[in-house]
Formats: C-alpha cells, sequence, structure tokens
C-alpha cells in the first residue's frame, strides 16, 4: 500500500480474529493519544435504545429488538449458520458504520495518523481504505482459552465464528506489522508505542 495522496491523516487498519486481544491493543493506542475509530462500539450505539439501524433490523428479523435496542442473543441465533440472513445483516448496518466512520475521519482531519479498529477488515474488504494493517495476534490456544471464556460462548458458536473469519496465518501474511498478546503486556505495549513511532514519522509529525 502507498501513502495517501490527499489531506487525510494516515489510517492503521487494526484488525485480529476473535480472542486475540485486538480491544487491548485499541486501548494502548488510546492512552497514547492516537484517535481510535472502534467498529465494534459503534455498532453497539447504532444498535442500542434509539438506535438508527434498530427499526431496519426489526423489520428483516422480527423478534430480534425492543425498546431496548437489538437483543444480540436473539440476532446472533437469527443469523449465525446461515449466509443469506448474515448478507441481509451486514446490508443494513455496514453502510451506517461506514458514515460514521467517515465523521470520525472528517473529526480527526489533524491528527497525524488514526486507527480504525476494525474485526472483519479483510472480510469486508475494509483493507482496500487504509494505509498501514497492523494484526493482533496470538497462539490458537490462547485464542481459544480466551474466548471461551467469556460469558454465552460455547465450543459450537467460537467454531462458528472462525468459519466466517480469515484465518489468522492468512492475516498475519498480509499484515504490515504484527503485535502479539500471548506475550508479556509490557512486550505488547511497546509493540503498540514502535508502530506509533513509526505512523508518526511516515505521516511527517
Amino acid at each position: 500500500m502507498t501513502a495517501p495522496s490527499i489531506a487525510r491523516p494516515l489510517i492503521l487498519g487494526l484488525t485480529g480474529s476473535i480472542g486475540m486481544g485486538k480491544s487491548t491493543v485499541a486501548t494502548m493506542f488510546a492512552d497514547d493519544d492516537v484517535p481510535v475509530f472502534d467498529a465494534d462500539a459503534t455498532v453497539h450505539r447504532l444498535q442500542g435504545p434509539g438506535g438508527r439501524v434498530v427499526a431496519a433490523i426489526e423489520a428483516a428479523f422480527p423478534g430480534t429488538t425492543s425498546n431496548r435496542g437489538v437483543d444480540r442473543a436473539k440476532l446472533s441465533a437469527a443469523v449465525l449458520g446461515d449466509d443469506d440472513a448474515m448478507r441481509r445483516l451486514e446490508g443494513i448496518v455496514h453502510p451506517a458504520v461506514a458514515e460514521e466512520r467517515a465523521a470520525f475521519l472528517a473529526a480527526n482531519a489533524d491528527a497525524p495518523f488514526v486507527v480504525f479498529d476494525i474485526p472483519l477488515l479483510f472480510e469486508t474488504g475494509g483493507d482496500a481504505h487504509v494505509d498501514r494493517i497492523a494484526v493482533v495476534s496470538a497462539a490458537p490456544e490462547v485464542q481459544r482459552a480466551r474466548t471461551l471464556a467469556r460469558p454465552g460462548m460455547t465450543p459450537a458458536k467460537f467454531d462458528a465464528i472462525l468459519a466466517r473469519q480469515m484465518p489468522d496465518a492468512e492475516k498475519r501474511t498480509r499484515a504490515d506489522v504484527v503485535i502479539a498478546t500471548d506475550v508479556a503486556i509490557d512486550q505488547t505495549r511497546e509493540a503498540v508505542r514502535r508502530v506509533i513511532a513509526c505512523m508518526r514519522v511516515e505521516a511527517g509529525g
């Protein structure tokens, strides 16, 4: 990938499969004053009480919402393992997230670089819209243990989620940098700070 030719911050796409520690790494960037667009948090807001995609999701998947917004367990049950249903859901959610992301970029136009924290960066073609890519990774056994420790997670659900995600090995080969999280947390933080320094130099800041 080449640096952008338009006047905007450099964009670092931050991604990683479920249970890899991406949210922890995203927080490290934010702690060092790097603007971070959190795609998952944006989806939660859009699907929460009064969220602007709630009505469309209810129309497409009746019974999956209430006055508290989207019932994520019901919606997950309605789409997981059903490719057509997943595509319908993505057709509702992805355009709304894209609008939020564009607003974030405009609000941080003066930053040397920003982070787009996007779990399915490769799977949705988002890698074409960033300048550099950092993949957060850990050993498979660490990933599995972390994920299965989450409330409501089961081995079957974990396997279904993995089936929809690009294999970690492939993500790592397509990354500009890999940030490991199955090491001491200070090592992960130092890796993040090296990335920040490199991005700022590349951005001229």
